[in-house]
């Protein structure tokens, strides 16, 4: 769905590792087993993880850091990196579940705009075709919209502002998905309900012309030539170029052609 190299180009700004004293030593048969560790080796065995591209290992060492350290000055720092390991991982429930969890305890902390973009990422990361349920598009947006929020200058707040564009347009495309539906089976009024939402919610969405066509046929077919009239007002305004304003004219010419007459000559 996105580009991951520069998704995790971004996501590495904040991640400024603490320097680490010693080595990792010898490498211990079955890493996340608890086996008490001094914090330097855990959390260099961790990083070692990390920058070979082993991330859901990197992430349970960095969960081992906080569990076996949890009062030092890198439990916090492995809290955050855990999330990130997971994340690259494509573990996104437990990178939504870190990063929550370092946000319940250290809610003020200058990295919290980060743990806040990750979570988003990770639930936009899920998001599914328009066939599917959009529960996580909707989990995807709410925590964009969050980001944006209450970090509206950090330099994740474009990036948020970019990805809520494409959530809307995919949310946009959902209501179409089963206003259409309900148009096929006759349910007018249903059909109806989902083209006003794509129109009053999600209007600066690709999806907004064929919305308003749809609600001319709707409401055509409702005995509503009025509200018709206006649906095709709103579309030929804003889109008196498209498809969709040429087929909602040639519907209400059909329909009712002395009053589109009528409304020509006004």
């Amino acid at each position: 769905m996105v580009n991951k190299t520069r998704i995790a180009a971004l996501l590495l700004l904040p991640v400024i590792l603490l320097p680490v004293a010693g080595c990792a030593g010898k490498k211990v048969k079955g890493d996340t087993a608890y086996v008490a560790r001094d914090v330097n080796t855990l959390y260099t065995l961790a990083k070692q993880r990390s920058d070979q591209g082993r991330y859901e290992e990197s992430a349970k060492l960095f969960d081992e850091v906080e569990r076996q350290h949890p009062y030092s000055v890198w439990a916090r720092r492995a809290q955050l990196m855990s999330a990130f390991s997971y994340y690259m991982a494509q573990k996104y429930p437990d990178a939504v579940s870190s990063a929550q969890r370092f946000l319940t305890i250290h809610p003020g902390n200058k990295d919290a705009p980060y743990a806040n973009y990750l979570i988003a990422m990770s639930y936009y990361q899920q998001i599914e075709d328009v066939t599917r349920d959009q529960k996580i598009t909707q989990q995807a947006s709410d925590s964009f919209n969050e980001l944006i929020r209450r970090y509206p200058q950090s330099r994740y707040a474009s990036d948020a502002r970019l990805k809520l564009d494409l959530i809307n347009d995919h949310l946009a495309g959902k209501e179409m998905e089963i206003g259409r539906f309900y148009q096929r089976q006759g349910n007018w009024l249903s059909a109806t309900s989902r083209f006003r939402i794509v129109v009053d919610r999600y209007q600066t969405t690709s999806h907004t012309p064929e919305a308003l066509e749809r609600l001319v046929e709707s409401y055509l077919n409702l005995g509503l030539p009025d509200e018709a009239h206006k649906a095709a007002a709103v579309l030929g305004r804003n889109y008196p170029g498209s498809k969709w304003y040429k087929r909602s004219y040639d519907l209400i010419e059909r329909h009712v052609p002395s009053a589109l007459a009528a409304k020509s000559n006004s």
